[in-house]
Formats: structure tokens, sequence, C-alpha cells
């Protein structure tokens, strides 16, 4: 019995490479114990700097506060780690890694806090400067890419690896992945091009080439998605949107009505007068359409064409979506057959006329 009991210390006191079970049963329940006051820290740190936001009227500051909550956990797991290092007899080899170890889950808490900081201090300068929608998007993540190469440097270094000589292969590696990415970094440069020259936004309608048409969704670092009118995403490469012409429909000032309605020759010209004005009146009258400034509608007799008599049409209405135009041109041709049919003529369809000098017999 006393051998077994001797056993027993002995396993105790020499535990896992020479350290004894009570030390490592006791940072274990450091660790746990920390996990569980997570909820707790984040609740009484929030609390404290949210009363210090409220007397503030930015909103900065609570936007960061809310982005705060997942790196602010870690906090109590990083003080834990480094009680662990101090119940622990670690030394040699082993010890400095440790230590290193802590170092860098500070160095990463902190990185942490600064990247979440990011897009709550961008959404809340968006508001008051030039940045767009989509340069905000790319700006975020640049500057979250910036934080953690920083912070991954420092990580690096805090274990004794030169930087120097990693950028330098790194350097050599990056020309020949770019010799096999030229198609990235030409789709990279024009969504940078697009961005910066505002062609378009998430949400605009565009039209590009005649064959691509639909609402953009997101710019992206190598494609900008555009979701078509049948509901199917299309990824298109930037650099294709970024050479030829695009016609942004989503920065329209007005629409545009642009007919011609061809009537019979046996219209007379007191019927011509009559529809032509019943139709401009019509547009005047309309809350569709908009007269201000040079948009006045124009409604004329242009031309004697070979099977009829051509009124031009044109009028402005204010900008709205798809369906909504596609009512108003609707509402536009059902009130001009009834103006025309109310003046007794019809519209012309071409035709040619025959003349037959004689009948073969």
């Amino acid at each position: 019995m006393g051998n077994f009991k001797n056993l027993i210390i002995d396993v105790w006191n020499e535990g896992f490479l020479g350290i004894d079970l009570g030390s490592i049963i006791f940072s274990l329940a450091v660790i746990l114990l920390a996990f569980l006051l997570r909820g707790f820290t984040i609740s009484v740190i929030l609390n404290a700097f949210t009363k210090l936001a409220d007397r503030t009227e930015s909103k900065i500051d609570d936007e960061v506060l809310n982005a705060l909550k997942k790196p602010i956990g870690l906090v109590p797991i990083t003080i834990a780690l480094y009680i662990c290092t101090l119940i622990l007899p670690l030394s040699g080899l082993i010890g400095d890694i440790a230590t290193n170890l802590v170092k860098s889950f500070v160095v990463f808490t902190i990185f942490s806090v600064l990247a979440n900081s990011v897009k709550p201090i961008f959404e809340a300068l968006s508001t008051k400067s030039w940045l767009t929608e989509s340069m905000q998007i790319w700006l975020e993540r640049g500057s979250k890419f910036i934080v953690w190469v920083i912070g991954f440097a420092i990580i690096l270094d805090i274990f004794g690896i030169q930087i120097g000589p990693l950028v330098a292969g790194l350097g050599l590696f990056s020309v020949a992945v770019a010799l096999g990415a030229q198609d990235f970094f030409k789709n990279l440069i024009s969504g940078i091009l697009i961005i910066g020259e505002n062609r378009f936004q998430p949400g605009d309608r565009i039209e590009a080439s005649g064959q691509i048409h639909g609402i953009v969704e997101s710019i992206g670092f190598r494609s900008t998605v555009i979701r078509t009118f049948d509901t199917a995403p299309m990824a298109i490469p930037n650099k294709d949107l970024s050479d030829v012409k695009v016609i942004n429909h989503g920065e329209m000032i007005n629409r545009r009505i642009n007919w011609k309605i061809n009537l019979t020759y046996s219209t007379s010209v007191e019927q011509l007068e009559s529809i032509r004005n019943d139709i401009k009146k019509y547009i005047i009258e309309s809350n569709d359409f908009t007269t201000e400034g040079d948009l006045d509608p124009v409604v004329r007799v242009v031309e004697l064409s070979g099977s009829s008599i051509d009124l031009l049409i044109v009028a402005y209405a204010d900008p709205m979506g798809f369906a909504a135009f596609n009512e108003v041109k609707e509402n536009l041709v059902f009130n001009i057959m009834k103006i025309v049919k109310e003046h007794r003529s019809e519209f012309a369809y071409p035709s040619t006329s025959l003349y037959v000098e004689s009948m073969p017999k």
C-alpha cells in the first residue's frame, strides 16, 4: 500500500515534461475560468465605454464598440495564458516558446481590435465624405489587409524570424506569380479605375457592349457581379467592363420616349393638327411626364414617307424603374390610339401600290 502511495506522489510530482500535475490542473482551471468569464468581461467593459460614448453626439464610437465585442472577449484568455506562464515552471526552449506565444496572443488581440474597428470607422466617414460605397468596401479590405500584415510581421519578429530575407524571397516569388497572373492584375487595376472614375455603383442598372444588361451587385478585386433580368448573377472580369462603353441607367436624370407614329395619307391637315395637339396636351397634363426647362414635349409632323405621314413624339419622364417606365409607355400608347380613333384617322402600314396598265388576254 505504501508503494502505491509513493507511486501516486511520484506521478503527481513528475507530471508531464517535469511539470507537476497540480500546476497543470490549476493552469487548465485558469484557462477554463477565462473562457467562462468572456461574456462577463465583454459586458463590463462595453458597459463602461458605452456610458462614455453616450455623452458624445458622434455615432462612430457606438459603431466601434459594437465591432469590438469579439476582440474584447480575447482579453481574459490573454491574461489567463500569461498567468499560466507564471504558474508553470517552464524554462529553456519550452519557456521561451510559451512566453513568445503569450506575446503573440497579445499582439493578435491588439490587431484584432484594430481590424474590427476599420469597418465602422469607414461607414461613419462615408456619410460625411466623397467616399462611394465601392470605394468604402475596397478601402476597408485594403486597410484590414495592411493591419493584419503588420500584425503578422510583429509576431514573426517575436519568434526571431527575420522579415528582410523573407520579404526578399517573397519578392522573387511575387515576380514569378505576376508573370502567371497577368489577367488578375489587369482586372485589379481595371477595378480600381472603375471605382476611381465612379463609372457605376452597386444598385445601378448598366448596359455594356449591347449584350450585358442588369443590376450591379458588387465590384470585387477581380470581377463585377451583375444580376441580369432573368435573376441570374453574372460575374464579368473588370477589364471587360473597363475597355467598353458602359451606359449607366442609374445616373439618368430623365427617361426619354422618342417615337414615330405613322398615319395614313387619307388623314387631313385638320385631323393631323387635332391629333398633334391632343397628344401634346395629354403629355403636358399627365403626371407621368416632366415639362420643366428644356424638357418640353415635342409632337410634330416631320415627314411624308413612302406609305405614311410620320408624327414625331419626344417626351421626358422622371427617373424610374424598368417596370414603372413600361407602364408609362403603355398608358401613352393607349391614349395615342384613342386620340387617333377619335379623330377618325388610322395608322399606316408599309404598303406597295401596284398599277396594272393592261390585263393579259
